[in-house]
């Protein structure tokens, strides 16, 4: 499955299969938003510019803008942006799939959030994406990352599959990319942008 097929299933996916939560009720989608939201505030410092990659229709831009970040919102979907813009016009947004990030955005950001999006992509996919979100980042800023690491990696094969990685290979792309991990205890990966090796 190619970047290019998951951004197509996700620009045509029913808003209801997007997340868990709204098999429970709307209200319980929005708060699940709300609430990842203020455990990324417990990482990202107070008034940073924030990248949310893979933004979707904003469950967790919006309240992190709330909290007071200068938050920018990226996705490859049309669709999703389109959403967001119905929940907040004003938020500042960047149709991109990743490719060339950093040249759309002109500047370099304090932290990059990209939840539920490395997960869904093969390994070299994964591997450019990473790539562009650390060059969208400040030397020392955050990157926080839905990118896990197994005892038995698999790649997945069908947009809602979920890919895992070895330590190994984890360990090595941190070093090519420029990542140094953070024990932040959070439910995600958290990373320093760092010069890479």
């Amino acid at each position: 499955m190619t970047a290019a097929d998951i951004i197509e299933a996700w620009d045509q996916a029913d808003p209801a299969a997007i997340h868990p939560t709204r098999g429970i009720d709307e209200d319980a989608y929005w708060n699940s938003g709300v609430n990842q939201a203020a455990i990324l505030g417990t990482v990202i410092p107070d008034g940073a510019k924030v990248l949310d990659f893979g933004c979707g229709d904003g469950r967790v831009a919006i309240p992190l803008r709330e909290l007071g970040y200068g938050v920018t919102a990226v996705d490859a979907s049309p669709n999703m942006l389109g959403r967001l813009h119905q929940h907040d016009p004003d938020m500042p947004t960047v149709l991109s799939s990743g490719a060339g990030l950093y040249g759309q955005l002109g500047k370099k950001v304090d932290a990059v959030v990209a939840l539920a999006i490395l997960i869904h992509h093969n390994y070299a996919d994964c591997l450019d994406l990473l790539t562009e979100l650390r060059q969208a980042v400040k030397l020392g800023g955050i990157l926080i990352l839905d990118w896990p690491v197994s005892d038995q990696p698999v790649e997945g094969q069908a947009w809602l599959d979920v890919t895992t990685w070895s330590q190994e290979a984890h360990d090595d792309a941190c070093n090519r990319i420029g990542l140094k991990q953070v024990d932040a205890r959070l439910p995600w990966g958290v990373y320093k942008a760092v010069k890479a090796g």
